[in-house]
């Protein structure tokens, strides 16, 4: 806010060192003189009223906005909560017959990982004769 004032109070400086410039310089009569300085006020006097009236509406427009914005911003908000509710709801009976699966997975690996140890505890390895085999080589 400090930068609105102080270019309105620029502004306004201008206004007046303009116009006294140009009143103590411009070569007229003093009844022209004075006609001119009434003018340049009137002049002045709406410049101001103009921007005064533009820096209203544009606090206006800037509240406006503002406001827009926070109800967007909740709407949204809202949206996305409500949107990932809704993905929970679908993943989560998905997510409940995965594990279902994985668990029966785990107990079937289990189940043939003890097979595969109880069939190599009870084989045991017989020599078998073979005549070939065993014949002695000739030096």
């Amino acid at each position: 806010m400090a930068n609105g004032k102080s270019l309105f109070l620029g502004f306004v400086v201008g206004g007046v060192a303009g116009a006294a410039y140009s009143l103590l310089y411009a070569p007229s009569s003093g009844k022209d003189l004075r006609s001119n300085a009434i003018a340049q006020s009137e002049n002045l006097k709406n410049t101001i009223m103009n921007l005064k009236g533009e820096g209203f509406q544009l606090k206006e427009q800037i509240a406006q906005t503002s406001r827009e914005g926070a109800e967007l911003i909740k709407e949204l908000s809202e949206d996305v909560k409500s949107s990932i509710e809704s993905w929970k709801q679908t993943v989560e009976p998905h997510q409940k017959n995965i594990q279902k699966y994985l668990s029966q997975i785990e107990e079937s690996l289990k189940e043939l990982e003890d097979k595969a140890k109880a069939e190599q505890n009870t084989t045991i390895e017989v020599p078998t004769e073979d005549p070939d085999a065993q014949q002695p080589k000739n030096q």
